[in-house]
């Protein structure tokens, strides 16, 4: 049984067709804040219950921290009936989200033209690879093409000598939130109009956005220049080792580099020329990140977290993976909570980070089997009630 919905999106259903990462992470916060979600699935189920380690078929560890809060039926789109059964939930829908290809779903009936002749009102989303104006809109895109397409892949190479790939899915998951915020906002511009529409978040423009933030950098001039934000870039910019591990530590401004240099014993460097400036320090990064090195090998951890918080300098241990479960600060602020899944056993899940005053999102309903809600939704399609 369900707990009551109490998220900022009560009372919105969203009919959900994606499939992998970026879709059903969209719709898992979704759902967190407080939205209905009907996960949509072919026969074998979205890919991702295969993905990992699994206690039952079907029902591995990265499907399952992507498809909370989510109801999951069974439908076999390329049969009348399900067709049909699908057409019904839609129009009493909020909103339709899916990750196909334009043509593939215009094929099966659900492009947006026929979707809004039925239902005005509903919120049209995808997160294709690529603009739907231009001439890439029908090719295929995932994580790895994407990194690659918007620099990240060369960001790498800058800093390390070898193009690789963020170690994280990071486009998926960042266009993901990204398709989640737009999808919200598309629902408050329908409460003032009454007007729903479509919305794309192509995945290709979204990165190049992000990560051109600060890359673009003397490319925002007319006359154009070089792209990279040359701290970024740096391949001194990473964990200090320090006598026993390694430590985070970033001086921003002036003083925070003048106790820093005090700290190490060498106050002189404040008024260094190359050093006495935000602008002198971002020209001259290497060097001083070099210099930073240099001076926090020579003390443990524990005495330079010590010294920077003194310092009001912003700080941290690098943590490891594995150790963050346990994480002081994690524990006391319950991020990690255990609970019971009703085939699954005793599980691992983060908390909901987002926090709203009078409607706090919550957990609801723990990743479903495939097709487990199947009987429970049609039946109440045919009464008529809302599922």
């Amino acid at each position: 049984m369900a707990s009551p919905s109490t998220g900022p999106l009560a009372g919105i259903r969203i009919i959900d067709l994606t499939i992998n990462v970026l879709g059903p992470l969209a719709t898992q916060t979704l759902g967190d804040m407080g939205a209905e979600i009907i996960k949509v699935e072919p026969p074998g189920g979205d890919p991702m219950r295969q993905t990992g380690p699994a206690r039952s078929r079907g029902m591995s560890v990265f499907f399952m921290n992507m498809n909370r809060n989510k109801k999951s039926i069974v439908l076999d789109l390329k049969q009348a009936s399900d067709a049909r059964t699908l057409h019904e939930l839609v129009a009493a829908a909020d909103v339709f989200v899916h990750s196909m290809r334009t043509k593939a779903i215009a094929r099966l009936g659900f492009g947006y033209a026929a979707l809004k002749a039925r239902n005005p009102g509903l919120i049209y989303a995808s997160a294709p690879g690529y603009s739907p104006e231009g001439p890439y809109r029908d090719r295929p895109a995932y994580d790895d093409v994407i990194q690659g397409q918007s620099g990240i892949g060369d960001m790498m190479d800058r800093m390390t000598g070898t193009p690789a790939y963020f170690p994280t899915v990071m486009a998926d998951k960042f266009c993901g939130i990204s398709l989640a915020s737009a999808i919200g906002m598309a629902l408050f511009a329908r409460e003032r109009s009454g007007v729903g529409q479509e919305v794309a978040v192509p995945m290709l423009e979204t990165m190049l956005a992000f990560n051109l933030v600060e890359h673009l950098w003397s490319g925002v001039h007319a006359a154009g220049g070089p792209l990279g934000y040359t701290r970024a870039l740096s391949p001194h910019r990473r964990p200090y080792a320090t006598r026993d591990g390694y430590i985070c530590m970033l001086a921003q401004n002036d003083e925070h580099w003048r106790r820093f240099f005090h700290l190490c014993g060498r106050p002189g460097d404040a008024d260094n020329p190359k050093f006495s400036s935000l602008a002198a320090r971002t020209e001259n990064i290497d060097e001083l990140y070099t210099v930073v090195s240099e001076q926090i090998e020579t003390r443990t951890t524990g005495e330079w977290q010590s010294l920077l918080d003194a310092n009001d300098i912003p700080n941290a241990p690098m943590a490891r993976l594995d150790e963050l479960p346990a994480d002081p600060y994690l524990r006391q602020t319950g991020f990690f909570s255990e609970y019971d899944h009703p085939s699954e056993g005793r599980l691992l899940r983060t908390a909901i980070p987002q926090r709203f005053s009078a409607t706090p999102p919550s957990f609801r309903l723990p990743p479903p089997a495939l097709g487990q809600h199947t009987d429970e939704v049609l039946n109440l399609l045919q009464e008529g009630a809302r599922p």
